[in-house]
């Protein structure tokens, strides 16, 4: 009986034994698999040691990771590579390589890879990240028809300047006194892609309106974070766990049933013959596109077309008015010297224009450098190449992933004379006219550069010119400027009051 029982449990060892030789072996060849699968490509660029599994994705520190790539860049040179989801991703460095890459090289770098977040937003629809005929078609769609309703134009001058004046309504009742800009500025400058796509503006007051803005502020912080890193790498894992990703599905959802809303309204009274904005446009190309499906003119589409328009028509240029404010308060013998030129050149007894800003070389030049060194798109948005490429040393295969380091040309000390000093110099000859340099590229460039460019051009300056010449701004007594940012698909300000005090000449 003992002999019986020995035997069984012998038995019984021997298979577990087996299960867990077989177990470790499986385990063993998946990573070793793994490493295979994941060893750096003979015709790529060198980079940091890449783990099994999980690659360069934890080895990144996301709420800084423009300063951590160009700190590889250091490392490894203006070219290098990573592994940061399910495949490669070769990071450009400098304005020389980022120029070759998206300009010299930008017909086969003009479209998007497919990361599984922004695919399970946009489902290949929208001008941002739709590859192809449809994007092409959906860009100049965008282009022509932002164009009609004024961008670009002085038409739009005076939507931009009554914005302005609502939100100086707010900022006068103050009286100097503290406040964060951070959702009034973001109210004024939506209201005006507001105007465009929706045909009408927003109450300060509206609560769907700042529910809204609420809601894009997050999900920019979270899109280019390590949930979202994570997401991308192992997508259906992440799908069904709980975390900060699964906000930024949420919110997308949200928004979604906010434009479909918007959309529906539209048809009620829409007249093909008199289109009042953007929707009202793209549902006569509905109607007419009819034969050409191909091109992707439909309403799931208009929903992510209104969406990306919204964010880029909005996000950069408030954030650009928050960092203009700091820096304003920090420098105030540069805000002075504003001041005095538009004191000089428009006065106090109208608003400004666009036709000032020619003669306006010193504030045109700080508004650069506030642009240059506030670095508002630190990493544009990712490039995916579409055939075998040679970018310096080293051949580029088709299909890899190009993340160009907009904060490497920004900062790059072969182009700019005193790349980490806010210096408005950089923007003027010695003669004190206003000059362009070929590095600054806040809207990145090539075929992909940011078609809200013209419009965030004209928002700026008559912002900027007329909140300088309205008000003076400085930080609450005892306080200095912290110039520390939050990362995020744009890099902003942390949280801050500021006075502005009404100017009384």
């Amino acid at each position: 009986m003992a002999s019986s029982s020995s035997s069984t449990f012998s038995s019984s060892l021997l298979k577990w034994m087996d299960i867990q030789v077989l177990l470790v072996s499986t385990i063993v060849f998946l990573l070793l698999a793994d490493i295979m699968r994941r060893r750096r490509p003979k015709t790529f660029p060198p980079g940091p040691l890449c783990w099994p599994v999980i690659g360069n994705t934890v080895t990144i520190d996301f709420k800084k990771a423009h300063l951590e790539l160009c700190r590889l860049a250091e490392q490894y040179g203006n070219i290098y590579s990573l592994k940061m989801s399910s495949s490669w991703s070769v990071v450009l460095n400098g304005y020389k390589m980022v120029r070759e890459a998206l300009v010299t090289q930008g017909d086969t770098m003009a479209d998007r890879p497919e990361s599984a977040l922004s695919m399970e937003v946009s489902n290949h629809l929208g001008v941002v990240t739709s590859n192809g005929y449809l994007w092409r078609q959906q860009r100049k769609f965008a282009l022509f028809t932002l164009k009609y309703f004024g961008v670009g134009k002085k038409s739009l001058e005076s939507a931009i300047l009554d914005e302005f004046t609502h939100l100086s309504r707010d900022i006068e009742e103050l009286d100097g006194k503290p406040f964060n800009p951070h959702l009034p500025t973001n109210y004024a400058v939506a209201n005006i892609i507001c105007s465009l796509v929706f045909g009408h503006r927003f109450e300060f007051t509206d609560k769907k309106f700042q529910t809204l803005m609420a809601m894009f502020d997050k999900t920019i912080e979270l899109e280019a974070s390590i949930w979202a890193q994570l997401y991308d790498a192992f997508p259906m894992v992440m799908k069904r766990l709980p975390g900060p990703h699964q906000t930024v599905r949420n919110i997308y959802d949200h928004v979604k049933v906010f434009l479909r809303e918007e959309i529906e309204q539209h048809k009620k009274d829409w007249e093909p013959s008199e289109p009042r904005d953007y929707i009202d446009c793209y549902l006569n190309e509905i109607e007419k596109s009819k034969e050409n499906a191909a091109a992707g003119f439909t309403e799931d589409n208009l929903i992510m077309c209104s969406l990306d328009l919204f964010v880029a028509g909005s996000e950069t240029t408030s954030t650009t008015l928050r960092w203009s404010f700091l820096y304003m308060a920090k420098y105030p013998e540069v805000q002075e010297k504003v001041q005095a030129e538009i004191d000089r050149v428009i006065g106090q007894s109208r608003l400004p224009t666009m036709a000032d800003r020619a003669d306006m070389p010193y504030t045109d030049a700080v508004i650069h450098e506030i642009q240059r060194i506030g670095n508002i798109a630190p990493l544009g948005l990712p490039r995916y190449t579409t055939k075998d490429v040679q970018l310096g040393d080293y051949l580029i295969p088709k299909g890899t992933e190009i993340i160009a380091n907009l904060t490497s040309v920004m900062f790059d000390k072969e182009e700019w004379e005193t790349p980490h000093t806010f210096n408005p110099g950089h923007f003027l000859n010695k003669e004190g006219k206003f000059v362009k340099n070929p590095a600054f590229i806040p809207f990145s460039a090539g075929k992909r550069v940011c078609l809200g460019e013209s419009l965030a051009k004209m928002e700026l300056f008559l912002f900027f010119t007329s909140f300088l010449q309205r008000y003076t701004f400085s930080m609450p007594a005892g306080v200095k400027p912290v110039m520390d940012f939050r990362f995020g698909i744009t890099l902003a300000p942390q949280p801050y009051e500021i006075c502005a005090t009404p100017r009384h000449l």
